[in-house]
C-alpha cells in the first residue's frame, strides 16, 4: 500500500515539475528543447520550496458518494484558478471505498495558505466536515529534492 501511495507521489512531483516548466516556456515564449538544454532558473529553489502533503482521510459510509464529488470539484477547481496550486489529487483506497487520499503539492507556503482563503476551498471545507470520521494532514519531504529536475528531463525526452 505504502509502495502504491509513494508511486503516485513521485508521478505527481513529475506533472508538477511539468506543469511549472510549461507556465515557464508559456510566459518566457520559449521551445521545450531551450529548457531543456538551459535549465530553469532557480529549478533547486523551486523544488526546494514546494510543500507537499499527503491528507489521510476516512469518510462515513453513508456520505461517500457526496464527499467524492465535492473533493474530485474543489481539486480540479484548485489547479485550475490557483497559480500556486501545483497538484489537489484525490484518491481512493480500492480495498476501502471509505478512505481518501489527497496528494497536494503547492509551489510553496504562502500558495497554500492563500489556498486556505479561497471561496471553492472553504465551500468545500465546510460543506464535507460532517462527512468526514477522521483527518491527518501528512507533511512529506523529498529526499532529494534536486532529483525533481531530474525526473522532469527524463520526462520530456
Amino acid at each position: 500500500m505504502l509502495i502504491l501511495i509513494l508511486s503516485a507521489i513521485c508521478g505527481l512531483v513529475s506533472f508538477a515539475l511539468c506543469f511549472t516548466v510549461y507556465n515557464y516556456m508559456k510566459k518566457e515564449q520559449k521551445p521545450v528543447e531551450t529548457v531543456v538544454q538551459t535549465g530553469l532558473p532557480n529549478i533547486h529553489v523551486l523544488a526546494r520550496d514546494m510543500l507537499v502533503r499527503l491528507a489521510v482521510i476516512e469518510v462515513y459510509p453513508e456520505y461517500l458518494e457526496e464527499y467524492l464529488e465535492a473533493a474530485s470539484k474543489v481539486g480540479g477547481e484548485s489547479v485550475e484558478k490557483e497559480p500556486g496550486v501545483v497538484c489537489i489529487f484525490p484518491m481512493q483506497v480500492k480495498e476501502e471505498s471509505n478512505q481518501i487520499r489527497i496528494l497536494e503539492i503547492y509551489r510553496n507556503q504562502k500558495a497554500y495558505e492563500s489556498h486556505l482563503q479561497t471561496e471553492h476551498f472553504l465551500k468545500y471545507k465546510n460543506g464535507t466536515l460532517h462527512m468526514v470520521k477522521s483527518l491527518e494532514l501528512q507533511e512529506m519531504q523529498p529526499l532529494d529534492p534536486d532529483a525533481m529536475w531530474k525526473i522532469f528531463k527524463k520526462f520530456l525526452k
